[in-house]
Parts: structure tokens; sequence; C-alpha cells
């Protein structure tokens, strides 16, 4: 039979307070035995306006219950042992707790399941910010446990930052783009043949031809794999440098939502190569891509979902496309994905360095180059605008003392990381052609394919694409009026799953509108995505 850990005491107002009993036979108290409600609101006003709070360590649960009855926060406790916490469940009476929808206890999780829970419940759009409030006498009896913790807690913050700071900034063209993406999808005739017909081609061996400076020196053996039936895969910004050498890919990626995106196809190269040859090369858009992608004759679009939930929401509400993974934050990420797709079995990769390279940013060829060359003038001079542009991030420390010819950024290490571990559970051989960039660690780690993040399930592929909008918007319409309270949770799965859709919009707004409340961020996003959709319906 196990030890016992908890006994418990009345307080001088009547409640039940646990006590931990050391080893030498004495107890300490988990709370204050005045009065634990009173020290519970102190705690939870010291949190300020956070909208979702973590607990280290459940106790008698007098915070988090306080929080829950006089906030409107989400609320999570984390603590260890589930022969202890059961001690604690039966000591007392925890149902207020363990009644309400927005409590969480996780007891005994593994690091990722703490991120993992924090990722699901959190979303920068609606709440305030995440507050840790730590039992600090029951954390003493368990410290390596609750650093581990704190540690996940602080990943999943950065991780959640992260994933706010690309929604802000992108999350109005995103939206904006598949809801004029989905109106072209019935002009172009669009019915998902084209993937299925590069599915059918049964590609052994692949090139992923990136954009980096490398490109410019391995252009030569990209050529000699073409030469022998090795199938290319480009990056919207390395074709103007495959063009400029006389090198057509098989296929074509872009996954950026931004209108730059089109002058990878705009380089004089680029022309005068269209005019010499009439294949028209498959061009794979992510749905939430700029619209005007898809109108460039010379390529047949191949459109594809990633995790924005729109785009989700489509598969499973309308047509299905296929799947592949943006969660890299680059196009190289995703070549690899769709590589991985179409079952190659042997890729090697090109122009991959995820760094600048002697002051060069990317290949010879690049939209880069006419780009600036056109937006010269006397007083800002080419040289000045690659400078600008190479040296408008950080660059980070080496990691030895050894001198390097390329400089990293935040951002391209992150790429490089992310494509690693991508590459690391891929079931075939993937190699980096030599170059001057950042080492590419290709090292099986295991074996696992990775899961696909989506099962589309109950499309309507009857409807066209006018029908769908306009359902969806009557849809945003019916959602119930914003409030300040959780809001989330009091919608209905069908209503839940709408507002979902728009989260990415709101973070882009609250960004531009940082004093809005929940609620009026709530009609704020709902009155614009509609405003939005009736421009592409009128």
């Amino acid at each position: 039979m196990s030890k016992k850990k908890y006994i418990f005491n009345e307080s001088k107002t009547g409640e039940l307070v646990p006590a931990i009993i050391l080893e030498n036979g004495n107890t300490q108290s988990l709370h204050s035995m005045i009065d634990p409600k009173n020290e519970a609101q102190r705690l939870i006003s010291a949190s300020g306006n956070s909208d979702f709070l973590i607990f280290f360590g459940l106790g008698g649960g007098f915070a988090p219950l306080y929080a829950l009855e006089n906030t409107n926060a989400q609320v999570l406790v984390i603590d260890y042992d589930k022969n202890d916490v059961n001690e604690l469940l039966t000591g007392k009476d925890y149902s207020a707790l363990l009644n309400n929808n927005r409590f969480c206890l996780l007891v005994d999780p593994s690091n990722e399941q703490i991120i993992k829970t924090i990722h699901s419940k959190f979303n920068p759009a609606l709440y305030n910010g995440i507050k840790t409030i730590p039992l600090r006498v029951r954390i003493e009896q368990d410290r390596e446990k609750f650093d581990n913790a704190i540690r996940a807690v602080q990943e999943s913050i950065d991780i959640a930052s992260g994933d706010y700071s690309v929604q802000a900034h992108f999350g109005k063209k995103w939206f904006c783009n598949i809801i004029r993406n989905i109106k072209n999808i019935d002009t172009l005739e669009y019915n998902g043949l084209e993937y299925q017909n590069l599915q059918k081609k049964q590609i052994l061996n692949a090139a992923i031809a990136a954009a980096g400076p490398s490109l410019d020196s391995q252009i030569p053996a990209l050529a000699e794999l073409k030469s022998q039936g090795v199938y290319i895969i480009c990056t919207d910004t390395a074709l103007g440098s495959l063009l400029y050498n006389n090198i057509e890919p098989d296929i074509v990626v872009s996954i950026d939502c931004q209108f730059i995106s089109y002058y990878h196809f705009l380089t004089e190269t680029n022309y005068s190569h269209y005019k010499q040859n009439k294949n028209n090369i498959p061009l794979v858009l992510d749905i939430a891509s700029p619209s005007m992608l898809c109108n460039i004759k010379q390529f047949t679009p191949v459109f594809f979902s990633s995790a924005h939930p729109l785009a989700l929401y489509l598969n499973s509400h309308w047509r299905q496309f296929p799947l592949f993974d943006t969660s890299g934050g680059n196009v190289t990420h995703t070549c690899l994905s769709l590589a991985e797709s179409l079952g190659a079995q042997n890729i090697t990769l090109f122009g991959a360095d995820f760094a600048y390279i002697r002051s060069q940013s990317y290949a010879r060829g690049t939209y880069i180059y006419p780009y600036f060359h056109k937006r010269q003038n006397r007083l800002s001079p080419a040289e000045a605008l690659f400078s600008s542009f190479l040296y408008r991030t950080e660059f980070l420390p080496h990691d030895s003392t050894k001198i390097k010819d390329y400089y990293e950024t935040a951002s391209l290490r992150s790429y490089r990381i992310k494509l690693e571990e991508k590459a690391a559970k891929m079931n075939c051989k993937i190699i980096c052609a030599k170059g001057s960039g950042a080492p590419v660690n290709l090292h099986k780690k295991n074996t696992a394919k990775d899961e696909r993040i989506f099962s589309p399930v109950n499309t309507d592929r009857t409807i066209s694409g006018i029908e769908f909008l306009s359902q969806y918007r009557d849809d945003i319409a019916a959602l119930p009026a914003g409030d300040d309270g959780d809001y989330l949770n009091k919608l209905n799965q069908k209503e839940r799953v709408i507002f979902t859709t728009l989260l990415p919009f709101a973070a882009a707004i609250k960004m531009r509108n940082a004093d809005l409340t929940k609620s009026s961020l709530i009609e704020e996003v709902k009155n614009r995505s509609i405003k939005e959709i009736d421009q592409v319906l009128g």
C-alpha cells in the first residue's frame, strides 16, 4: 500500500486545506490556514487580465476555482503522480472545478502533451495572454518534473507567439486569396484531375531546385539529372534561374500568399522561354496563393490545401485537394512534401542553402535582380537595394570560431531545422548537393511516416464555388453576436467550425487594432469577412 502524501486540515474560515506530509513526518500546508479563498483572490488579481491561466500544482484548487468563478479565463492545472492527485480528489469536493468546461487537469503529462494541450486551447487572437501561477510548496516536492513542465509551457508559448505573428501578418491575405481562388476554380473548370495525373507518373527519382546562391554552381549537375529523366521540382523563386540556364522544370511549387510571388513568373528570361516553349508546366499552388497566379497561361494550376482552417474547411465540405506540408514555413519544405506524395524514393536538394553566401541572397536569374535593377536610381543604386535586403534581419553568430562564407538569420535557421525534421521522417533517400550554405543534416532519426494532418470527409462537389461562398457567407452572418466571455464554448459544433476559419483573419485585425475588446473583434472579423465575400460574389 502506497504511503499517504496528504492530510486535510480545516482553516479558520472552515475550508479543507491539504497539507503535504514531509519525510520527517511533519506537515506543510499548501495554502493559507487563515483564509485560503482570500489568498486565492490575491493571486488571481496579481495575474492581470490574462485569459489563459496555467497552475503548477492542484492543491486545494482555491485559485483555479476563483479564476473560473470571477474571470472568463481558461484554466489549466498541471500536477504529477496520479496516486497523489487521486488522494486529493477523494479528500475534498472538487466538483465545481471538474464540471467547468473551461477547466483542464493534466496529470503526469509528457512535455509533448503539455504543448499539444496548450496549442489546442490557447488562441492568441482571442486571448490576452498566458500567465503561470506556481503552487510553490507543491513544486518543491517535485522540482525536476515541474521544471520540465515550465520548459514545455515556455516552448508552447514561443510556438503560439510565432503562429500568431504569422497569422497577424498574413491572415487577411490568406482569407482574401482563398475566397477568390474558390471563384477561380469555377472559372477554370478545375476538377482536380491534374494531380491525379501527376500521381500516375510513377516518379522514383526527383530533384528539388531551391533558389539559394549555391544553385549557380550546381546548375550543371542539375542539368545532367534532367537529361537522365530525373523529375525536376522547382520552387517558384528558382524558376527564373532554371529557365535562365535553359532547364525547364517538370513542376513548379508556390506557397507565398503575397503579391511578390507574381514577380517569379515575370522576368524577361521567363517571357523568352514562354514564347519558345508551348508546354504547360504544372503549377502547384496553395489555395491561399494570390489569385492571379492561376491565370498565367503557360502553367496548369494544381491547387493544394495547407493547414489553414478555411482550406481544411473547403476540403471537408466542398472539394478535396491534395494535402501538402507547409509547416516548415518555406517552399522548399513543401516541395519535399510533394516529392513524398508523388512516391519519389531518391531526392536530391539543390540550392538549399538556408543562408546568405558572400553577400548574395539568391541565385542569379531569380526575380530579385531585375526587380531591384528596375527600381534603382541615383540616390538608391541597385547595390544599396541588395544591401538593404540582405541586412534587413540580424545575422546569427557562428557556432564556431572557424571562418565561414555564409550567414544565417533566425528564420533561415528555423527553416533548415524544420526541413531536417521533415526529412528524418520520410521513407526515402534524401541527399543535398554540395554547396556553400549552412550544412543540412539529413540523418534518419526514425522511419515513421508523417501523419496526415487532416482527412477530408463529406465533400459536396455538386455545388459551384459561387454557391459554396454564398452558403459560407450566410453561415458567418448567422454566428451569434460577439461577447467578452468564453465565446468559443458558447458555439455549437457547426458555429465553432465556421468561426475557426476566421481566426487568422481575426489575428490580422487585432494586430492593427490592439485596443479592440473581444466582442468588438468578433463582430469586426465577421463584418469584414462578409464584405470580402460580397465583393467576390458581386
